[in-house]
């Protein structure tokens, strides 16, 4: 298993977006020691840029931090863990594997938020906000994912704030809410499946260290169960994203169930 931890913080907008950068580093650090395995750390340019055609930071996100990302994914076999970070991150993990393992990949989305929106629906620009969408092949043409995940084969567990531009997509059959989401994307065909856990899925009063909190969220115990739901498919990668906080200690069940699902515990 490879540990990417890539402490991006320009695809987010808030007032914590910024100590994305110390939480991935935290987050990494227990992900390495609950997991057993070294995590490598992707250099990231600090620095913030101009909205550009509706997304922040556009210069950032596309350039070098791309770069540096894209060249951490090309040489390992086997499941990739990627420790962000906001969730803009998860743009190129999912990408390679579904150029890697076909039409047939799933993904799991655990997320308080839906992330569909586009450059021109977005009411923050955050690109955060808009990479499920762009991993679906639409939107923003620099972003838009080619091959792009098949409509219907992304499960949302958690998913509780929709912007309207989201709740057309859900509506359209894009992504589906659910409680089974091994059973969904068994019923959709997928035969591989890469799971995003974006920490804001669960209640802010079960962990408080969230860059875009929602109330009426999971507890660990709900995610971790839901995870190990999984343990029956073909989970090649995952995500694991938007910690704000350095006190991660009570994380650790989530990620040894991570690890257990991409059968490194």
């Amino acid at each position: 298993m490879l540990i990417n931890a890539v402490p991006q913080w320009q695809g987010a907008i808030g007032l914590r977006a910024r100590e994305l950068v110390g939480g991935c580093l935290a987050l990494s650090e227990l992900a390495g020691h609950v997991l057993g395995h070294p995590v490598h750390h992707v250099r990231q340019d600090a620095a913030p840029s101009e909205v550009v055609a509706g997304v922040a930071n556009r210069a950032v996100l596309t350039g070098a931090n791309r770069r540096a990302h894209l060249a951490a994914l090309e040489a390992p076999e086997g499941p990739v863990l990627t420790i962000g970070g906001d969730c803009g991150v998860e743009l190129l993990p999912i990408s390679v594997a579904r150029f890697r393992y076909g039409s047939g990949l799933g993904v799991a989305w655990f997320d308080a938020h839906a992330d569909l929106n586009t450059a021109d629906s977005s009411p923050s620009g955050g690109f955060h906000g808009m990479v499920l969408r762009s991993l679906l092949g639409e939107g923003d043409e620099e972003f838009a994912a080619n091959p792009a995940l098949e409509g219907g084969r992304v499960a949302l567990f958690g998913t509780r704030a929709f912007d309207p531009a989201e709740a057309e997509s859900v509506a359209r059959g894009l992504a589906v809410r659910t409680e089974d989401v091994a059973g969904t994307l068994s019923a959709a065909g997928a035969d591989h499946v890469y799971l995003h856990v974006d920490l804001d899925v669960l209640d802010p009063a079960e962990f408080g260290g969230l860059n875009c909190p929602e109330p009426g969220g999971r507890t660990i115990g709900e995610v971790v169960s839901a995870i190990d739901a999984l343990s029956g498919m073909d989970v090649v990668g995952a995500g694991v994203t938007e910690c704000v906080g350095t006190e991660v200690g009570s994380l650790e069940p989530i990620l040894s169930a991570v690890g257990r699902v991409l059968g490194s515990s």
